[in-house]
């Protein structure tokens, strides 16, 4: 293996994280069906529109199949960068999920809490950094020779 291909450890990190995602994505198509079948849990826990809920359940698929492209690249990628994309992959989808539970942060009359917009802000950071890095890292290697 060339020093810039990636190492089996790292693959499966992130293959486990897109499977994960992936995961997450079906169970909210599933909680989707349920909606549209009247079940009142599901009416109770997901308050908010219907429509930040899809957005979540395509989020999760975006996002794992962001990851599985960059994992088969098999460019070697830093562990900050690997871990920057799993989390940020979670989070950046779950803003989507959060406003599909409570509808009070998707009132644009109203700003949303701090922690919210922490937790937001700190979710695109951390998302950028860790799919913009990958792209580099995977586009200088597309340069070698």
């Amino acid at each position: 293996m060339t020093d810039h291909k990636s190492s089996d450890t790292e693959h499966r990190m992130l293959l486990s994280g897109a499977a994960l995602w992936l995961l997450m994505a079906l169970l909210l198509a599933w909680c989707m069906v349920g909606l549209n079948f009247g079940v009142t849990p599901l009416k109770t826990i997901f308050a908010g529109k219907f429509t930040r809920l899809l957005q979540a359940h395509i989020d999760f698929l975006l996002m794992t199949a962001l990851i599985l492209g960059i994992a088969a690249s098999r460019v070697r990628l830093p562990w900050t960068v690997r871990w920057a994309m799993v989390i940020g992959a979670f989070t950046n989808s779950s803003l989507f999920l959060l406003m599909s539970i409570f509808p009070s942060l998707d009132n644009p009359e109203l700003p949303p809490p701090m922690l919210f917009q922490v937790y937001l802000f700190a979710s695109l950071i951390t998302t950028s950094y860790g799919f913009g890095k990958a792209s580099v890292l995977i586009l200088k290697s597309s340069l070698r020779p």
